[in-house]
């Protein structure tokens, strides 16, 4: 669905863009994607909408049959967000150890005591951390928009697929000009 509108109370949900997985291999240059979230935030904070940032630390218990990225010991500064965010005070801070924000994390209740009802979804990882929050928040029963042009994947087949079969069940989508357009308009 194309991009239509934001609520009132909307909410840029950030995610993962951090010290630890900046370095990865994404298809889109992070430099590019972070500029895009940069503007976001910038433009969310100047109409007095949340931002929430998130970062990961660690990896929920349990099997898998694939090794995981984040196995072992984590450098000192791999949850931090990168600077170029220019964390705000005013902005809601969230370290997750899942794929998703909202698990197992108190994002829910601070979105819905602030009143929010729309989440802006952006970062990384498009297949598994951004997903999963759009996921989470669908379900949640917010309004979930996904700025495709500021988020990345390190897998081309799983960006893809997320961004053409995914997000179109999960909300609209559309680019940080049309979010910003909307926002300012």
């Amino acid at each position: 669905m194309p991009l239509t509108t934001l609520d009132p109370d909307t909410a840029l949900v950030i995610v993962d863009l951090q010290k630890g997985l900046a370095g990865f291999p994404f298809i889109h240059p992070i430099a590019d994607v972070l500029a895009r979230n940069r503007a976001l935030a910038d433009a969310f904070r100047a109409a007095g909408r949340p931002v929430v940032l998130v970062n990961v630390a660690g990896t929920a218990p349990g099997r898998t049959e694939q090794p995981r990225r984040l196995a072992g010991p984590l450098p000192d500064d791999f949850a931090d967000l990168l600077p170029e965010l220019d964390r705000q005070p005013g902005d809601i801070v969230v370290t997750k150890r899942s794929w998703g924000a909202f698990a197992n994390t108190d994002l829910d209740t601070q979105l819905k005591a602030a009143g929010v009802t729309q989440v802006v979804v952006t970062g990384v990882a498009t297949a598994t951390g951004v997903e999963s929050t759009a996921r989470q928040a669908y379900e949640l029963g917010f309004n979930v928009t996904l700025a495709l042009d500021a988020m990345t994947d390190s897998r081309p087949d799983a960006h893809d697929h997320t961004i053409a079969k995914i997000f179109p069940r999960l909300g609209e989508t559309g680019s940080t000009a049309d979010i910003l357009s909307l926002l300012q308009g």
